[in-house]
């Protein structure tokens, strides 16, 4: 089975999936350097749904939000690394996502039941909209762990 995939044959798979009555739960971010709190997240995530996919920001997206230095590791190997995991039964790779609307379509077309966060998510107020877009929820699964950020594992290092 092939894990990892752009957004077209992550949204087939998906409508596959839905059409035999499969719960999708949909989770993302960078993944940068996995640790134990992006285990956690993504294993508590997988509870909710019969299959978990990962939206995975590109290269371009980490340098702008993360900054110059990152990402640590390409999407490729991030993409990769993620694949490995148990709990993750799919990886999308994003590109170019400049905007709400991109994200959107994907969430739209897919249809996702479950749109998974941390607690203190930024980004909550956007994925509690996008739910509504769909007649999904948005379920936190997670505190976020401070002392195991990939940002302060890359300062250690």
């Amino acid at each position: 089975m092939k894990k990892i995939l752009n957004t077209k044959e992550a949204i087939k798979i998906a409508k596959k999936l839905q059409s035999k009555k499969k719960s999708i739960v949909l989770a993302g971010g960078f993944f940068d350097i996995l640790h134990i709190g992006h285990i956690k997240f993504l294993e508590n995530s997988k509870k909710y749904g019969d299959y978990l996919f990962v939206l995975l920001e590109d290269d371009k997206k980490a340098r702008e939000v993360k900054g110059t230095n990152r990402p640590i590791n390409s999407q490729k190997d991030r993409a990769k690394i993620l694949s490995t995991l148990g709990s993750v039964d799919y990886v999308i790779l994003l590109k170019n996502m400049i905007n709400n609307v991109k994200y959107d379509k994907i969430i739209i077309q897919m249809a996702p039941s479950v749109l998974t966060a941390t607690y203190g998510d930024p980004y909550i107020k956007h994925k509690k909209r996008q739910a509504k877009l769909i007649n999904g929820k948005v379920v936190c699964v997670i505190e976020r762990i401070y002392n195991h950020s990939t940002t302060k594992l890359s300062k250690h290092i």
